[in-house]
């Protein structure tokens, strides 16, 4: 089902230019040092916005009511406002988000048994020109700013029900994460905060299309967050027509710094792989990304395509998927594959986007 967002009914609206929730404790403090309210006031605002869930500052009970008043003329809670909202029969929920400037992403919350999982974007498109993907078919726009990236979490957050919590975020919607890591690390320092959300670096997948310079800044960084490289293909021929940016990098150098990846933090490297009919899921591909993995301490996720309407690619069968499986971890490569979510709405990523761009909500 879709709904609109009831907190923001006229995007028109001339709003503050500042985005609460982007603030980090120092700016909270300052801003309230200037205004003359004492610094645990800070202690209560990061409270309400990572805790208590709150959807505007008026919600801010606790706050005097001229506080509330004095922070609603500088701050927005919430920039951006929500245009679709979807919940699949599996209660995988989908956030359609238009920012300030009218441009749109998704973002998703998704169930599990014991894990309840945000997938964020990081850009407004995409450029790395994936052929079987619906979020760069219209090119990149723009990088999203910290604060941006932030609101996407606490969204879905409000969307847990009573006795839920975040357990883990991947960073594997829209765009290239590390084509904006600035932004990124920035967004995820009050989801580690203990006054944030207090969420481990280790429950963080930073997924990446092989950008050998970004991944080494991403270790850098001297985190532990999981590192997901989009492979796709086990060689360079195939990989430069399903992924064209692939021709300017090439396997070798992303398997490099993969691999200094994990020697400079020991997080097990993820390959993730789309399994597309009769181009990639062939006996000859799996003997071939065996022979790739299976002296690295890798694991494989194979992932079934969320088909795409506009896109010629379908996802293989039960049998050839299995086939694929069984020569990976014959070969003694870690193998799972991902559990589909969503399928009963535009489960693929970019597609509700997509759907919005050419004017399709809600039919």
């Amino acid at each position: 089902m879709t709904r609109s967002d009831p907190d923001h009914p006229d995007p028109s609206t001339v709003t503050p230019s500042r985005s609460l929730c982007g603030l980090d404790q120092h700016e909270l403090i300052a801003w309230l040092d200037e205004h003359r309210y004492p610094a645990y006031r800070a202690e209560q605002l990061r409270r309400w916005i990572f805790h208590r869930g709150a959807g505007s500052v008026q919600e801010m009970t606790d706050l005097p009511q001229e506080l509330r008043r004095e922070l609603a003329v500088d701050f927005q809670l919430f920039k951006s406002r929500i245009v679709a909202h979807q919940v699949a029969s599996d209660r995988t929920v989908k956030l359609l988000l238009a920012l300030e400037d009218e441009k749109h992403v998704e973002c998703v919350l998704m169930r599990e048994t014991r894990r309840r999982t945000v997938c964020i974007s990081t850009q407004v498109g995409c450029a790395m020109g994936c052929v079987f993907c619906a979020s760069g078919l219209h090119g990149l726009d723009r990088n999203l700013s910290s604060p941006e990236i932030l609101e996407q979490i606490l969204r879905l957050q409000h969307c847990l029900t009573a006795g839920e919590r975040l357990t883990n975020i991947v960073v594997m919607g829209i765009g290239e994460p590390l084509a904006n890591l600035p932004a990124l690390l920035q967004a995820l320092e009050p989801v580690h905060a203990q006054d944030g959300l207090g969420l481990s670096p280790r429950r963080v997948t930073i997924s990446t299309i092989g950008l050998p310079k970004g991944i080494r800044e991403l270790a850098a960084v001297g985190r532990p967050y999981n590192l997901a490289v989009s492979l796709h293909a086990p060689n360079n021929e195939l990989r430069n027509t399903l992924v064209p940016v692939n021709q300017e990098i090439g396997l070798d150098p992303i398997l490099d710094a993969a691999d200094d990846y994990f020697a400079s933090t020991g997080r097990r490297v993820t390959y993730e792989y789309v399994l597309l009919a009769e181009t990639n899921d062939r006996s000859r591909h799996a003997r071939q990304l065996a022979a790739l993995l299976a002296d690295r301490n890798a694991h494989v996720n194979l992932i079934p395509l969320n088909n795409v309407d506009v896109l010629p690619w379908s996802c293989p069968g039960e049998p050839e998927t299995r086939r694929f499986v069984e020569i990976l971890e014959t070969a003694g490569v870690v193998t799972t594959v991902r559990k589909r979510k969503g399928a009963d709405i535009d489960a693929a990523c970019g597609q509700l986007r997509l759907h919005n761009l050419e004017g399709r909500i809600g039919e």
